[in-house]
């Protein structure tokens, strides 16, 4: 329930802070009415992120093909369970479920609408190719990744700039194009527009969608540094340095599904800089190591 309510309450600020920009830019002209955008570009701009994340575990089991560990078969994932649930104690949260895909690449995550019913999940090339200190390390990763909400927190920002992009593509693309009135016409969205209108709402979200992914992108990055200091934290700073360059030797690419990259350990990607930096959902493995060695 906090969850929905941090997910309400954010919807209204932003919609809040909207509205107040289309006044203050002087386009609550009369005759026109932009609340029933406003409350589109919520509808669709946080509902879509909202269900995303209601749906993630689910959908995380059934795109990675995860088998969650009911009654452990063997040592080893008696040794996962175990290992899971003691960290999950340290970080004071519940319990997730613990499951295993099959996969060469050496992978792992956690996804789930709750940090007290999450999912963490590892491959089988993750169990072929790490020590025990170096799994016991990616499972305080993703362990941490839950305490800290980070599923939620990128869902609501997901919401945030995705609501931020229709309301501002269709604020710009009325500014250019005052030749019919500004504002939203209550008789049917883009109706009464010119091709000034059109051409620029369509540049507009292109471009800011584009930006919006960078904000996305930054944050989904940022929480990798986060949750690699909470792994030092629960399974210890060496071991977490030593998974991390175990992956850079391995140097495989991430083997999760396209949409489920931003989970995972590892992004991937090694030495990039750049603009394709800026779209990475994870720093390079070289700067998460000298980021632990620092806070030493």
């Amino acid at each position: 329930m906090m969850r929905i309510g941090l997910f309400l309450g954010t919807n209204l600020a932003v919609l809040f802070i909207l509205n107040l920009i289309i006044s203050v830019l002087g386009l609550n002209q009369p005759g026109t009415s932009w609340l029933p955008l406003l409350i589109m570009a919520g509808i669709v701009g946080m509902a879509g992120s909202f269900m995303s994340l209601i749906m993630s575990k689910s959908m995380a089991k059934r795109s990675a093909g995860a088998l969650v560990i009911d009654t452990p078969a063997n040592d080893s994932e008696q040794w996962l369970v175990d290992t899971v649930y003691s960290q999950s104690q340290q970080a004071g949260i519940g319990q997730p479920e613990v499951a295993i895909f099959d996969s060469p690449a050496p992978n792992a995550f956690a996804t789930g609408a709750n940090k007290n019913s999450a999912l963490v999940a590892v491959s089988t090339g993750l169990l072929n190719t790490m020590d025990k200190d170096e799994v016991e390390a990616v499972l305080g990763h993703e362990v941490s990744h839950v305490a800290n909400g980070d599923m939620v927190t990128l869902s609501l920002i997901q919401g945030v700039v995705n609501t931020f992009v229709i309301v501002f593509s269709q604020i710009i693309s009325t500014l250019v194009d005052r030749r019919r009135g500004s504002g939203y016409s209550a008789s049917g969205y883009g109706y009464g527009r010119g091709i000034g209108y059109r051409v620029t709402y369509m540049a507009t979200q292109l471009v800011l969608g584009f930006l919006a992914t960078l904000v996305v992108r930054w944050f989904s990055r940022w929480r990798e540094y986060r949750a690699d200091a909470g792994s030092a934290k629960l399974a210890g700073r060496d071991k977490m340095i030593k998974a991390l360059q175990r992956l850079q030797q391995l140097q495989r690419p991430a083997q999760l599904p396209a949409h489920m990259q931003a989970l995972g350990i590892n992004g991937g990607l090694l030495g990039v800089a750049g603009l394709k930096k800026l779209t990475m959902t994870h720093p390079p493995l070289e700067e998460r190591i000298a980021a632990l060695r620092r806070a030493e």
